[in-house]
């Protein structure tokens, strides 16, 4: 691993959970962290229910936008974080990876994404504790 862990995390559409878990890594790690996202399939959009849901913690994951996922940000990373990508998901020795079966906000209302949020902030925080990062509070 690199001086500066390089995490991605991959799902699906990158429209709701891999980008609440990219912008929670990005603002919990205060820099240190070099966090990209991806999707399988990529949707023309992030999720607005998971833009307000992370919106009420202060997070702002506006500036983001979905992404393809491809070979060279798998190979850029330090740290590969699935949600249910399946088998779109490539793999490369030496990489490490994670899978996190986590419910998909999409069609959810923000009740339902609340939660989802809440158990991605719990792993992301862990996983800085994994990569001997301090969270910037």
């Amino acid at each position: 691993m690199s001086d500066k862990p390089r995490v991605l995390f991959v799902c699906v559409h990158n429209a709701g959970r891999s980008q609440m878990a990219a912008g929670l890594l990005g603002h919990l790690s205060g820099g240190a962290v070099e966090v990209r996202s991806a999707g399988s399939a990529p949707a023309d959009s992030i999720n607005p229910v998971a833009v307000e849901a992370m919106r009420e913690i202060g997070v702002d994951i506006t500036t983001g936008a979905p992404a393809v996922l491809t070979d060279d940000a798998v190979r850029a990373s330090d740290v590969v974080i699935t949600m249910g990508c399946g088998d779109a998901c490539p793999y490369f020795p030496g990489k490490r990876y994670l899978d996190w079966d986590l419910d998909d906000p999409a069609g959810q209302g923000l009740e339902a994404v609340r939660p989802i949020r809440d158990e991605i902030r719990r792993r992301v925080e862990d996983l800085l504790t994994e990569l001997g990062v301090r969270p910037a509070r």
